[in-house]
């Protein structure tokens, strides 16, 4: 039972500390000010996701619909005109959407994807910019070490169609794994909300490993064995959700995204996690295996692809 409490206390004390990293916000300040390029990045992530699409989204609630509801109002003499009103409004309101928020949302996305990977990759550079000791061997040693870590790939099927192929597709099939979630009963929208939380976490880290040199297995391996860090790392992330409607909460999710992508690019998860285990009295957390769903059915789609089988 004391072993029990422990583990708890340290998965606790882990989420906590993901949570913590999550909210550092101060270090989007430090990358902003060191790269101009950084700096026009977010500003442009902010202008689209939180001035265009959330401020589309106020400007049909607050002042579209109350003047669509005053032009064709709920109350008239006449049934049938009421009828017509409340049609011909929810048409507009309809079209409204289907013109301009939806292409702005799938456009938001797609360009969001560019913008986050530029954020991670000039803060990463940022970082080198700012080492104030060079290279020892020992550090040289362990990026040879993750180098060759990098051509074992995972399961030998990253071996010839890259990682960021099956990095992609593992991510999606997880995707899907998280909106599969919600439909289930009673549990659904906590199962939602871990997977969520853990997926967040993992974009906003994922570039910052590649561009580290940590090879897939490697990154997998470490998620999951730690992750009630990452737990809490994604969980700011994902609190808009529960209070807000769906497109508002992706605006604003879109809109703080480029903020944690930053945080996770100035934390020092390796050193806080092994730090948090040394005041839990050594105690190490049990792996979980978040991805084996998606490694395995990854799998069975590449093996789909004969050429794939034969460069393997």
């Amino acid at each position: 039972m004391g072993k029990l409490l422990l583990e708890v206390k340290h998965y606790f004390l882990l989420w906590l500390a993901g949570f913590k990293e999550a909210c550092s916000f101060h270090r989007a300040v430090f990358f902003c000010a060191s790269s101009k390029i950084l700096l026009r990045r977010t500003g442009q992530c902010f202008l689209l996701n939180g001035l265009i699409f959330l401020g589309s989204l106020f400007i049909l609630r607050s002042f579209v619909i109350p003047i669509l509801s005053w032009i064709l109002p709920d109350q008239s003499d006449q049934i049938s005109s009421m009828a017509f009103y409340s049609h011909l409004r929810s048409f507009l309101i309809h079209i409204f959407y289907v013109l301009w928020f939806y292409p702005l949302y799938v456009f938001s996305l797609l360009l969001g994807f560019l913008w986050y990977s530029d954020i991670a990759k000039y803060s990463f550079e940022v970082i080198k910019e700012h080492e104030t000791s060079k290279a020892q061997p020992s550090d040289n040693s362990k990026k040879n070490k993750n180098e060759a870590e990098r051509s074992e790939g995972v399961d030998g099927l990253a071996i010839g169609i890259g990682e960021q192929v099956y990095s992609g597709l593992l991510l999606t099939i997880f995707f899907f794994e998280v909106f599969i979630a919600d439909f289930f009963p009673f549990i659904g929208k906590a199962m939602s909300f871990f997977l969520l939380s853990w997926m967040n976490a993992y974009y906003c880290f994922e570039s910052k490993w590649n561009y580290s040199g940590v090879s897939l297995n490697s990154r997998l391996d470490f998620f999951e064995s730690n992750w009630a860090f990452f737990a809490g790392f994604g969980s700011p992330s994902v609190i808009p959700g529960l209070f807000f409607s769906r497109l508002i909460s992706n605006g604003i999710i879109g809109f703080l995204y480029p903020l944690f992508v930053l945080t996770a690019a100035g934390t020092q998860e390796k050193s806080i996690i092994n730090s948090r285990s040394r005041l839990n009295d050594g105690v190490q957390g049990r792996k979980v295996p978040i991805f084996f769903f998606s490694q395995r059915i990854s799998t069975m789609v590449l093996h789909l692809f004969p050429s794939v089988q034969k460069e393997n």
